[in-house]
């Protein structure tokens, strides 16, 4: 709870902090990894970083934990908790590099807004840093004890046992523990960090949805090669790993983490996705068909062209197993060359969409606002929606989950 005293200086003080607040993490970054470049070995994604990914993140969810508690002290943000707390754990942080950070970002204040950081100020913040930092120290050690994971040792080496050609920039990994020891536990819908070491020998991280039921004796993840755009870089990881990983090689892994996953339920079920964002919903897909469930199911997936659609064999069988699913496709290119494919982006109006459905998201962040607003105009309830995005989380960090 946050003390009525650094509420007010918070609430004071939050115009000017939040308005420097890019500045500031550009600056923590940069202090940060001069000092700690170890930190940049495995932990942090140089990609996330050049684009300026990670350093908006980082400030949305500091701004919106301030916003929260200033609405209501004796509240937590669960859902942005979680999110993080998760994501941390599929990267194996630790709680005294929470210190470490503590150190740098409140040095990148001082520095950024000077003396109007006065030691009330600082004070006050600094309770707001350690709240939100406990409550995510909290939420990680459960997690880890969950998946029974060692957060000072929390990788584990699979092998390839294939390498399937999905589309011409995809291709998906069929892995097996490299000891052969049991799988660890994991819920349709999660995803492992897959750690790579880099040509100039530093290890960068990436995050990849299981594609598969999680009760298979082996695990799938599906990568697209991610091209640069613009100024931005290719995909590190994707690249390597679509470049120069075959069968036989080893991958180093996390355990499974992810809150956005199948739940229990006889709702009918509405899994809609763009391009790479298709790797949770074939994994639910699977786990429907495995477990024999009787959910209606409606799968709505927007691609280029049906030669870039990824799974898309995957997702017609397994739609063909279940005894109440539809799977409805949209794409830009070649639609004709899919019997019953629409044409464009997707377009949800005029589809027989159940208004109590769970429904989860997955693609890019304007696609999934578009559609999430579209389905808000079909009568989907808000609180129905649960998304999932790949690299940091942009769109709940900002308030607009």
């Amino acid at each position: 709870m946050l003390s009525p005293e650094s509420a007010a200086v918070v609430r004071a003080t939050l115009p000017a902090v939040g308005g420097a607040l890019d500045e500031i993490t550009t600056r923590f970054y940069g202090t940060m990894f001069a000092d700690q470049p170890q930190l940049l070995d495995g932990l942090f994604n140089r990609g996330n970083q050049a684009s300026g990914e990670q350093r908006k993140a980082l400030a949305g969810s500091i701004a919106y934990f301030a916003q929260a508690l200033l609405a209501d002290p004796d509240a937590r943000p669960d859902a942005l908790l979680a999110r993080i707390a998760h994501k941390h754990a599929a990267l194996g942080v630790t709680e005294d590099q929470y210190t470490i950070v503590h150190k740098y970002l409140f040095r990148a204040i001082g520095d950024v807004l000077g003396e109007a950081v006065t030691p009330e100020v600082a004070a006050a913040w600094d309770e707001v840093y350690w709240l939100m930092a406990g409550a995510l120290i909290a939420q990680e050690a459960r997690l880890y004890q969950e998946a029974g994971v060692d957060p000072r040792s929390p990788w584990r080496q699979w092998t390839v046992v294939e390498r399937r050609e999905e589309t011409p920039d995809t291709v998906s990994f069929l892995l097996r523990p490299a000891d052969d020891a049991p799988l660890p536990p994991a819920r349709a819908g999660q995803y492992v960090s897959v750690r790579v070491a880099m040509p100039d020998g530093v290890r960068q991280t990436r995050q990849y949805s299981l594609s598969n039921a999680p009760g298979d004796r082996l695990r799938r993840i599906t990568v697209k090669r991610v091209a640069g755009v613009a100024d931005a870089p290719d995909g590190e990881v994707s690249s390597r790993l679509y470049d120069a990983v075959r069968a036989g090689d080893e991958l180093t892994l996390s355990a499974p983490f992810g809150d956005v996953v199948l739940t229990d339920s006889d709702r009918p079920l509405l899994l809609v996705s763009a391009g790479i964002g298709c790797t949770p919903m074939v994994g639910m897909l699977e786990q429907l068909a495995a477990t024999g469930s009787a959910r209606p199911v409606r799968v709505l997936h927007a691609d280029r062209s049906p030669a870039d659609h990824a799974l898309r064999a995957d997702t017609h069988r397994l739609v063909g197993e279940l005894p109440d699913a539809t799977a409805w496709f949209w794409y830009e290119q070649d639609a004709a060359d899919e019997p019953g494919a629409r044409d464009g982006l997707m377009d949800v109006a005029g589809l027989d969409l159940p208004a109590d459905a769970d429904v989860y998201l997955c693609g890019s962040l304007p696609f999934m606002r578009a559609v999430r607003t579209q389905l808000l105009h079909a009568g989907v309830p808000a609180r129905r929606v649960r998304y999932e995005v790949f690299g940091p989380d942009l769109w709940l960090a900002h308030g607009e989950g």
